[in-house]
């Protein structure tokens, strides 16, 4: 192995007999007579060794060693000392010199303490290899691992959506089955069946595409700074006629302590749009008739939160199970009414925000959504 070494000597002679010792050796040799050259020689050549005399004029080796560490901490120092110099030798590895020898130098001396200097720096370059491989490695595991997951999580939702087409595909061919008996026939009632059937089945293609331009709609985040409770104001107008052609009383609690956010409205909007929708359903779907069904939209100010939503209905409810599976891919408990696909994009949404999403539900008590977004949102 070929390997670069610089001789720091005040003495001429002596930097002569140790450029012919370690040529022989097999060395590309540099030499310089005081530490300030030799540190310009080191920052220009970079070689893999220095030896060096204690003693110097000038800047001396112990603080040549301190500098050469300082600059270039891969570069291996071995000491040149006298007889009588043995406490600096010694003071010299507590700096990071690789070892030590006395003159006049034995050539058998020098030898072990270029070995051992070798093998430092073997060491070293393996120890940096084994960890350039293992950043490599964990690289491309990560890689792979993310690109699976993602090649799984799109199987799941192709999957899901391919179950929901298949539904609605059943649908239509079970309407054109009876409109085609319905003509054979010239059975209004079957016509109007199979009709019925047909339509149905297309409102659910309208809605499914719909869904799914939404949940595409907010890959990426256009934020703006607005009023948090402007948003749940809006959400209260819209949805007031919806829930008072179904039976169910919306009100709506803003909370005055909220500072503006910068956060993308519409996406949020789209959030909340989503659970009232579905609070409502859960009302209209409860079967007891001596409870007033209710759907309560609010605003407050969480502690370590910048602003907190909350949907709150006394509908149906659910299960742990089901709550538990609210946010899978296509999931939803409308059972032929419904895509799943809302929940999806709403917790998509809230974790772009880096917000957190929570439910509880009782089984024919109600639900409770709740959205929190983080400080760093205020303005």
């Amino acid at each position: 192995m070929h390997h670069s070494i610089l001789i720091v000597d005040d003495e001429a002679g002596i930097r002569t007999v140790l450029s012919i010792t370690l040529s022989d050796m097999g060395y590309t040799v540099y030499a310089a007579e005081s530490g300030e050259q030799a540190l310009q020689i080191c920052q220009d050549c970079h070689p893999a060794i220095v030896l060096t005399d204690i003693k110097m004029p000038g800047m001396n080796g112990i603080d040549l060693l301190k500098a050469v560490k300082c600059k270039h901490p891969d570069i291996e120092v071995i000491m040149m000392t006298g007889h009588g110099d043995m406490e600096l030798a010694i003071r010299s590895l507590k700096h990071e010199a690789t070892d030590f020898v006395t003159k006049p130098i034995n050539d058998d001396v020098l030898e072990i303490a270029l070995k051992r200097s070798l093998e430092r720096i073997t060491t070293r370059q393996q120890l940096r290899d084994y960890t350039e491989n293992l950043e490599t490695l964990v690289r491309e595991k990560t890689q792979k691992l993310i690109e699976a997951e993602r090649l799984a999580a799109v199987g799941e939702a192709i999957a899901g959506l391919s179950h929901a087409i298949k539904n609605i595909a059943g649908g239509l061919k079970g309407g054109a089955f009876v409109l085609e008996k319905g003509i054979e026939l010239h059975n209004d009632r079957y016509l109007h069946q199979g009709w019925e059937m047909v339509r149905g089945n297309v409102e659910k293609i309208t809605s499914l595409s719909m869904s799914l331009l939404s949940y595409g709609k907010f890959s990426e985040l256009h934020r703006q700074s607005i009023d948090p409770n402007q948003i749940i104001k809006e959400i209260f107008d819209i949805m007031m006629p919806v829930a008072e052609s179904a039976g169910v009383h919306l009100n709506i609690s803003l909370s005055t302590a909220l500072k503006p956010v910068y956060l993308d409205s519409d996406a949020i909007h789209q959030c909340l749009q989503n659970l009232v929708s579905n609070a409502i359903d859960a009302c209209a779907e409860h079967t007891s008739a001596d409870i007033v069904k209710t759907v309560s939209l609010r605003s407050l100010r969480t502690a370590g939160w910048g602003v907190e939503y909350q949907v709150e209905d006394n509908g149906c409810g659910m299960d742990e199970a089901t709550r538990r599976k609210l946010f899978q891919s296509f999931f939803t408990t409308k059972g032929s009414r419904g895509n799943g696909i809302g929940l999806m994009t709403t917790q998509r949404i809230v974790e772009k925000h880096q917000g957190e999403i929570l439910v509880n539900s009782i089984p024919e008590k109600g639900s409770l959504f709740i959205i929190r977004l983080p400080e760093s949102l205020l303005i």
